[in-house]
């Protein structure tokens, strides 16, 4: 199922659990992706372009059960 939802900097700061200037920062050193919309001069990105960025961040691989 695809995601469509087009996010602002605060969805992205809430989703990955930082402060929209953070956001806005990652941007600004090209840390996002490219944004998928542009509206009144302001980004937005699907919920699926985000989680699969957040998905492919370094840092943020799946951790492994030590049970197993």
């Amino acid at each position: 199922m695809t995601d469509r939802r087009l996010w602002s900097y605060k969805e992205i700061a809430a989703h990955i659990g930082v402060q929209t200037d953070t956001v806005r920062t990652y941007r600004k050193h090209g840390l996002l992706p490219k944004p998928d919309h542009n509206e009144g001069g302001k980004p937005y990105w699907f919920a699926d372009t985000v989680r699969a960025w957040v998905a492919s961040r370094p840092g943020n691989r799946a951790r492994r059960d030590p049970n197993n």
